[in-house]
């Protein structure tokens, strides 16, 4: 079963001018589908090659020797991807709805001290990668950092929003200007589906073939 290149559930330029439409051709055709052809290619003729994502990503320790770093930076590429095109929307929906609202109230005092925790998050990892808010299954919150293709699911996480701090996100709008494309990303964040994620948090089960 290979995977396939996610479609974008809006046009290239919808989510200018926080992200322009050359970054997200490059972004999602150029980058995105190479992590995905790399994925395939590397997950044939292994125990992965009928697997998940979520399966794949919670089972790296099954992956051959000499592809289990290749399979863990692609697989994170492909995932956290889709996570994240899926995680804006044309405009934006503004703020927290339900119940992840009030645990980002619980958790960090108010939707702008939140905001600028994950800022700090992003704007201080180390080269590339990505900052999260994430769950644990219990339904406790938290944010954090993480390197290169690094997934929280891999950790036993659950993510809930995620922003790509690799340059290709941003660079050829707001160059190393990294603090400010946080700021600004916040303009198109689809806080429904952040909701939604944290409300179907304990429905993801196994079912993969590796013998776990």
């Amino acid at each position: 079963m290979a995977f396939e290149l996610v479609k974008l559930n809006y046009a290239y330029d919808a989510l200018e001018p926080v992200i322009d439409k050359e970054t997200m051709e490059f972004h999602h055709d150029k980058h995105h589908q190479t992590y995905v052809n790399n994925l395939n290619n590397l997950i044939k003729d292994t125990v992965f090659e009928e697997a998940s994502l979520e399966e794949i990503l919670t089972h790296l320790d099954h992956a051959p020797e000499d592809k289990k770093n290749g399979i863990k930076n692609n697989v994170g590429g492909v995932f956290n991807h889709n996570v994240f095109w899926e995680s804006m929307t044309p405009g934006g929906s503004k703020e927290p709805i339900g119940e992840i609202a009030k645990k980002i109230d619980e958790k960090f005092g108010n939707f702008e001290a939140f905001k600028e925790e994950f800022n700090k998050k992003g704007a201080g990892q180390f080269g590339s990668g990505w900052v999260w808010l994430i769950s644990d299954k219990e339904g406790n919150i938290d944010v954090i950092a993480t390197p290169n293709q690094d997934c929280p699911i891999s950790c036993g996480k659950i993510i809930l929003l995620g922003n790509d701090v690799w340059e290709h996100a941003y660079y050829l709008k707001y160059q190393n200007r990294r603090a400010e494309y946080l700021k600004e990303w916040w303009k198109v964040v689809n806080w429904d589906i952040v909701e939604q994620r944290y409300q179907n948090r304990n429905h993801n089960e196994c079912s993969c073939g590796c013998g776990c």
